[in-house]
C-alpha cells in the first residue's frame, strides 16, 4: 500500500491502534510503521525529514552500535541495530515515496552481492583462509566495474570516514595493486622519523603549512600500521581512554587534596599525572 492510499483510505489512526497492541513485529510491520508515520496523519517530525536532514543521526546510531559492540554489551548491541535498522528503513521509505527504489530493492541488490562476490560459496572457487576469501571478493568486484582505474578504488574509500581509518584503507587498497611507497615496516618506520623531523622543522620556523605537515606525519603513520598489520584507529581509541582513565585519577587526588585542577601549579598536576596508572 503506498502513501498517499493510506492518506484516502483514512485508515492510519486504527491501523496505529492496531499495531499498538500487536505482541510481536516483523520486518513487514516495521515498514509499514515507518510508512504510517510519514503519512499526513503521522508525525509531523518523521513526516519532515529527508536524506540529508537524517544523514547524521544514521552516523550517530552506527558509532553507538560500534560503542555497544566494544562494551560487549548484548542488550544494548541489539537495541542499537534496532536503531541502525530503523535508519535503513527510514532512508528506503523516503526514496520510495520520490519514486526511487524500494527496501525490497536494497535487501535484492545486497543478497545478490553477497552471492556474486562469495564465488568459493555459491560458485566453483575455493578459499582457505580468510586472505583467499577476500582475493576472491576483490577480483569479483573488479569484474563487475570493469572500466573502474585503480585511483577510483581509492577514492571510493568512504569520505565521511574518521580520517585515520580513511588513511588505513587507501594505504592498504594501494598496497593490494602493488604501489609501495615503503615496501616494508622498517622503511615505513624510517620514513615516519623523516616525517617526525619534518614537523618539528616546520614548528621552529613557525611555518604556515604545518597542518599540512602533520597532516603527511598521520598518513605515514597509518603506513606504519599496514605493515605491522596493527588497527591503528582502533589503537589510538585505546590510548585516548587510558588518557581520560588516567586523567580521572589525577582529577580524584587533586579533589582528595581540595584543589582544582584548573588552578594548581604545572608542577602538582605533572607530579600526580606520573602516579597514575594505566588500565
Amino acid at each position: 500500500m503506498r502513501y498517499d492510499e493510506y492518506s484516502v483510505n483514512k485508515a492510519v489512526r486504527p491501523m496505529a491502534i492496531e499495531y499498538k497492541r500487536k505482541e510481536k513485529y516483523t520486518v513487514d510491520d516495521l515498514l509499514t510503521i515507518m510508512r504510517l508515520l510519514r503519512t499526513p496523519e503521522g508525525c509531523p517530525w518523521d513526516r519532515a525529514q529527508t536524506h540529508r536532514s537524517i544523514r547524521g543521526d544514521f552516523l550517530e546510531e552506527t558509532y553507538e552500535a560500534i560503542e555497544a559492540i566494544d562494551r560487549e554489551d548484548r542488550e544494548l548491541l541489539k537495541e542499537e541495530l534496532g536503531d541502525v535498522l530503523l535508519q535503513v528503513v527510514f532512508h528506503s521509505c523516503i526514496e520510495e515515496e520520490l519514486g526511487g527504489f524500494t527496501f525490497d530493492e536494497v535487501v535484492n541488490g545486497l543478497c545478490n552481492k553477497l552471492i556474486m562476490r562469495h564465488p568459493h560459496v555459491f560458485g566453483d572457487k575455493s578459499a582457505s583462509d580468510t586472505e583467499q576469501a577476500l582475493e576472491n571478493w576483490d577480483a569479483v568486484k573488479r569484474q563487475s566495474k570493469p572500466d573502474q582505474r585503480q585511483t577510483r578504488l581509492l577514492d571510493n574509500v568512504p569520505h565521511a570516514l574518521p580520517a585515520l581509518l580513511r588513511a588505513e584503507k587507501v594505504n592498504k587498497r594501494a598496497g593490494r595493486v602493488g604501489f609501495q611507497t615503503a615496501p616494508d615496516a622498517k622503511t615505513a618506520i624510517a620514513d615516519l622519523t623523516v616525517a617526525t623531523e619534518k614537523l618539528r622543522g616546520a614548528a621552529e620556523k613557525e611555518d604556515p603549512e604545518i597542518g599540512s605537515v602533520l597532516g603527511e606525519l598521520l598518513f605515514q603513520a597509518a603506513a606504519v600500521a599496514r605493515h605491522l598489520k596493527i588497527d591503528a584507529e582502533q589503537e589510538l581509541t585505546d590510548v585516548t581512554n587510558r588518557f581520560i582513565a588516567r586523567f580521572e585519577q589525577m582529577e580524584g587526588r587533586l579533589t582528595e587534596e581540595g584543589l582544582d585542577i584548573a588552578s594548581v601549579p604545572e608542577e602538582t598536576w605533572k607530579r600526580l599525572w606520573e602516579q597514575t596508572t594505566a588500565p
